[in-house]
């Protein structure tokens, strides 16, 4: 099957390299024009090699990606444009889920069309009054004869917009949990693309509604929220974030340095005529290189523990001393990075000057857009749950997992 397909890029190829290359030069002539225009072009080059199929096992006609590997990828691209990566972020969630047993036929029925390219996109958040990550919606799920109509209104579905396929949840009429795989433009299905954070901006992580949507029975999926021993791994999802966070500091270090490099008149009490040379200055682009450094670090030390929790959920089942491991280990990431990348996306314009922020430069692009990542899942809870570890040996939350 594979073999009509395009070739799924190498880890760390050059064909890789060129690839993203090219996203970011697309991200480039959008951000010069105003930075309105989607990354639709990115999304179409994603799709046309496969890159939602890289964690796919290679037997499968898969990349075969460790995740070590694929952390590097989302760094990667999310140097290139965070938004890509951001976009991806639930699709490969649910790659993850397909791959990991207990199988099913429900599931591994979606293999192929991720082989083909295809990319699946999450509408289970809703602006209501119900606890995030819980278990009660506004959105039902009504029985028919033959599966299911889909009704509610989703917020936050980030991805959707750009996605073959959607995977919504919302309660049956007893009031359990039941997720749906509905195509993104199915009969009843209505994008709206009003996401107006002030970061991430084309993520397509606003509303989307669904008006009677017909599901047959096959294609459903139990709920993500289930036992740990049936959950997809949430942890993974959440060292994503951390990784788009990594790229992003990244960006700030080379727009701080060509930003300083180009610069021609300094202050007259500056430590030297030229702003490439003054000492001072040069210390603030070592400071934001070695952020970035360290963002990246911590991804990589957490994505090992990734790697052996997956490798255990893919052969022998979801083992919860090795999630609560991995888990710990994004936690402890987000916690570290938040501080340190926020800081360092501020110190950016103490190289440029007043002119720095001026709305042409799109400077301010890198703190919007991590402070938008940072804003998921909130680092004081995480924070607060780590100490009650360290020191009272407390166990992880049960729903949630961190």
């Amino acid at each position: 099957m594979t073999s009509t397909l395009t070739s799924m890029p190498a880890p760390a190829s050059a064909e890789l390299a060129s690839l993203v290359a090219l996203i970011a030069a697309d991200a480039r002539r959008r951000r010069a024009d105003g930075g309105h225009e989607p990354p639709t072009v990115a999304i179409a080059l994603v799709k046309e090699h496969r890159l939602g199929a890289v964690r796919v096992p290679t037997e499968l006609g898969g990349g075969g990606y460790t995740l070590a590997q694929f952390f590097d990828l989302v760094v990667d691209l999310a140097e290139a444009d965070p938004d890509v990566p951001h976009i991806l972020r639930v699709h490969f969630s649910f790659v993850e889920d397909i791959l990991r047993v207990p199988s099913s036929d429900n599931k591994l029925k979606w293999l192929p069309h991720v082989l083909e390219g295809k990319l699946f996109g999450g509408a289970n958040s809703e602006l209501s009054s119900h606890n995030a990550g819980g278990k009660t919606y506004d959105s039902i799920l009504t029985p028919t004869a033959t599966g299911y109509l889909v009704d509610g209104v989703k917020f936050y579905s980030t991805g959707s917009l750009y996605s073959d396929y959607i995977r919504v949840s919302g309660n049956l009429p007893d009031g359990e949990v039941l997720s749906a795989i509905v195509p993104a433009h199915a009969d009843g299905v209505e994008h709206r693309d009003d996401w107006d954070g002030i970061g991430q901006r084309h993520t397509g992580s606003g509303t989307t509604v669904f008006t009677a949507v017909h599901v047959d029975a096959e294609d459903t999926l139990p709920f993500r929220n289930e036992p740990i021993e049936r959950r997809p791994r949430s942890s993974l999802v959440q060292l994503t974030l951390h990784a788009i966070a990594a790229g992003i500091l990244r960006s700030v270090t080379a727009d701080a340095a060509e930003l300083l490099r180009t610069r021609k008149r300094t202050f007259t009490f500056a430590a030297a005529e030229t702003p490439r040379e003054d000492p001072q200055l040069l210390e603030i682009i070592g400071r934001l290189t070695s952020a970035a450094f360290v963002a990246e670090a911590a991804v990589a030390k957490a994505a090992a523990a990734q790697d052996i929790a997956t490798d255990a959920a893919r052969t022998t089942g979801v083992d919860r001393a090795l999630e609560e491991r991995a888990s710990i280990a994004a936690a402890k990431t987000k916690v570290a990075v938040e501080d340190l990348a926020l800081s360092a996306a501020g110190r950016l314009f103490e190289v440029g000057g007043a002119s720095a922020t001026r709305q042409g430069q799109s400077l301010d692009i890198h703190w919007r857009n991590l402070r938008t990542l940072f804003s998921h899942n909130p680092t004081a809870y995480k924070a607060r749950v780590l100490g009650d570890i360290v020191v009272n040996d407390a166990e992880l939350p049960e729903t949630g997992f961190f």
